[in-house]
């Protein structure tokens, strides 16, 4: 399994931010069944954070141990994480400081084609070159972005470039969302725990976020047609959208109890 190449190391020219406003009545018509599930991995969330908080440590923290000079750009851990089982892949890095604001970090997280459903298929793009190999053609799902505190503020979807994926649009991405599982306790249960709930508890704005995605690289292709769109070094970030997961929390048990 080759790692990601992290080609976010070539960035030219300012990324461009979409930053979504989510409208919470998406949530509030959900079924019982997903509205439990979120809750489920809220408590998962929150049950991890509050172990790590009883030592003094963050999630950030946690998965960084060990680790003796932090390097922007890097993955962390060396290698990426990757459960063999259920083909679910992360790292995690952070940009230079002028470039992150009131961010520390964020993890990127993802699927390999031995993972996906059944069906799944890259995007029909004009300059698709399948892998030498098939498992490589993974696809990015969502990256979250952590403060200093090691606590999650942003959840945000990218362009092709900045990961080195394979293209999928935004059904098949969507698709993908209940495969990610960190199955294993290395090199942090705690860390693989919040990982895999986070992508549950936050479903409706990551599905939310995918929709937009490809809405803003459709936009820009057309007003850009002279660049290929999805190695634009000038659309970076393509949404986002600001978290919270107590209010997150809050809000599916008030649709539950109603």
């Amino acid at each position: 399994m080759n790692v990601l190449p992290g080609r976010q190391r070539v960035r030219k020219g300012n990324g461009v931010d979409r930053m979504i406003e989510f409208d919470d009545s998406i949530i509030k018509v959900l079924p019982k069944e997903t509205l439990s599930a979120m809750r489920d991995a809220g408590e998962r969330v929150v049950e991890c954070h509050r172990v790590l908080t009883k030592t003094a440590d963050n999630l950030v923290g946690e998965l960084l141990k060990g680790v003796e000079t932090f390097f922007e750009w890097n993955h962390y851990p060396d290698g990426d994480v990757y459960d063999p089982v259920t083909h679910s892949q992360y790292y995690y890095h952070a940009h230079p400081p002028e470039e992150r604001s009131n961010e520390h970090g964020h993890f990127h997280t993802f699927l390999r084609p031995d993972g996906m459903p059944a069906g799944v298929k890259p995007a029909p793009v004009a300059d698709y070159a399948p892998p030498e190999d098939p498992d490589d053609a993974l696809s990015h799902l969502i990256a979250i972005s952590m403060d200093s505190a090691g606590l999650p503020i942003k959840i945000f979807t990218t362009n092709r470039w900045v990961t080195g994926e394979i293209w999928y649009d935004a059904a098949n991405v969507k698709m993908m969302l209940p495969c990610f599982e960190m199955d294993h306790a290395q090199p942090s249960w705690p860390v693989n725990i919040w990982l895999t709930s986070m992508l549950m508890l936050f479903r409706p704005q990551i599905q939310t976020l995918i929709d937009a995605r490809d809405e803003v690289v459709d936009a820009w292709a057309t007003s850009h047609p002279e660049e290929n769109v999805y190695e634009d070094r000038n659309l970076e970030v393509t949404t986002e959208i600001m978290i919270d997961v107590d209010s997150q929390i809050n809000l599916v048990r008030t649709c539950l109890s109603d």
